[in-house]
This record gives C-alpha cells, sequence and structure tokens, in this order.
C-alpha cells in the first residue's frame, strides 16, 4: 500500500517571498503599497506575457490585502460591491461586454470610496480590446509591465522555492528543468511541489532521477 507523508510538506509562503523581483522591483513595492492602502497604489494593473507571473503576483497581492480575486476567464465578476473593497480581477481581456461594464461600475464605486483594484491582462490597458472607457479608466493608476526572469532569476526563485518546501535544489537540478521543462514560473513551482509530494512519499530526495520520471510523464503534475 502506498502510503503519502504528506503531513511532512511545509505550508505554502508568504505572499511575495517567492517571487524573485529581477527587473520587476518596482512593481513589487507599489504592490506592497496597494496591499496596504496607501493611497497612491489605490489602482494598479499589470501587463506582460503568458507565464511571467502576473496570476501569481495577484494572488498573492490578495491573498495578503484579504482582497476578492476573481478570475476572468472562468469566473464572474460580483454584481455589487462596497466602495471600500479590495479587489483583484486576473484576465481582464478575457471580460465580455457584459463583464466589462460590471468593471466599469465597480472601478468607480471604488474610486468614490477608498477600495482599490489591482488587475492583470497580456496587454497595456489602452491596447485591449475592450470598451474605450474601462482601458482609460485602467490606465489612471499605476500601470507596469511584468518582465519575465533572466534564467538566473527563475534558477534563484526555484531555489527559495524549493527551501521553502523542505528540500534543496542544486544549480545542476534548476539547469535541467530550465531546459526539459515549460518555463513558466507557476508551471515550475507546480513541478517542484510535484516533486517534493513524490520524494516525501518514497522518504528519498528530489533527484535528477525522480525530476526525468515525473517529466517523462510517468507521474503527472497537477493540473493548473
Amino acid at each position: 500500500m502506498k502510503q503519502l507523508v504528506l503531513d511532512l510538506a511545509l505550508p505554502a509562503p508568504e505572499p511575495f517571498s517567492d517571487f524573485v523581483a529581477g527587473e520587476n522591483a518596482e512593481l513589487l513595492f507599489q504592490l506592497n503599497e496597494w496591499c496596504t492602502g496607501t493611497p497612491h497604489a489605490r489602482f494598479v494593473y499589470l501587463w506582460g506575457e503568458p507565464g511571467c507571473g502576473k496570476s501569481h503576483l495577484l494572488a498573492a497581492a490578495a491573498r495578503r490585502a484579504q482582497a476578492r480575486l476573481i478570475d476572468a476567464c472562468c469566473e464572474a465578476l460580483p454584481e455589487e460591491i462596497e466602495p471600500d473593497t479590495l479587489l483583484a480581477v486576473d484576465n481582464v481581456d478575457s471580460l465580455d461586454r457584459a463583464g466589462q461594464e460590471t468593471l466599469f461600475a465597480h472601478f468607480n464605486t471604488l474610486r468614490a470610496g477608498s477600495g482599490g483594484l489591482v488587475s492583470a491582462g497580456l496587454l497595456p490597458p489602452m491596447l485591449l480590446s475592450m470598451l474605450p472607457d474601462l482601458a482609460t479608466r485602467l490606465g489612471w493608476g499605476l500601470v507596469y509591465q511584468l518582465r519575465p526572469l533572466s534564467d538566473s532569476d527563475k534558477a534563484a526563485a526555484m531555489q527559495a522555492r524549493a527551501r521553502q518546501l523542505g528540500f534543496d535544489l542544486s544549480g545542476e537540478l534548476a539547469d535541467y528543468l530550465l531546459r526539459h521543462a515549460p518555463r513558466g514560473m507557476a508551471s515550475l513551482y507546480r513541478l517542484l511541489e510535484h516533486a517534493n509530494e513524490l520524494a516525501l512519499s518514497r522518504q528519498k530526495a528530489v533527484t535528477m532521477n525522480l525530476l526525468r520520471e515525473i517529466l517523462r510523464g510517468q507521474h503527472a503534475t497537477p493540473a493548473a
């Protein structure tokens, strides 16, 4: 009988603690300002290519600020919000017209009150295919392009996440993952978590052979 010792796994890291800033130090600072309710950072918009970490940062910001997190790809926005609400909306470019109209109304509600909005999409606000008035609103606040991490930054991020999970990831193993695994940080983190769980279940270390076994698909990683 297979015994899983998942109770030995460490809890999830504190918000932002497993994100290597790279060229995004100013953005990370402003997200912290948003979380603490600093007036100049009440409205923040992030954009960048898939896999650069937008969803990771929005989830971290929402968790730290105890904000409501909505993924527009698969969730509907609430019909009404209070003026002091903290709202995080991912994938705003996926909103249909009704969703865009709702977010436009929410933005105005929050702006009139003391709430805040952090949101993310693939393109800068004025290049999004959406209602011009909403695009203008999203551009009123702080707008940042999330720069992809360099390979050395990704390796450092993976090693930091591995330490939080309770194991050491050597430079050789990090380099192997960068050459053979999907390169988005969310996918790499899920792979590390899966490798850790599998190693714990076998009461062994995370090794090159174990990573090769996972990438060959013998133990598929959990779905995103």
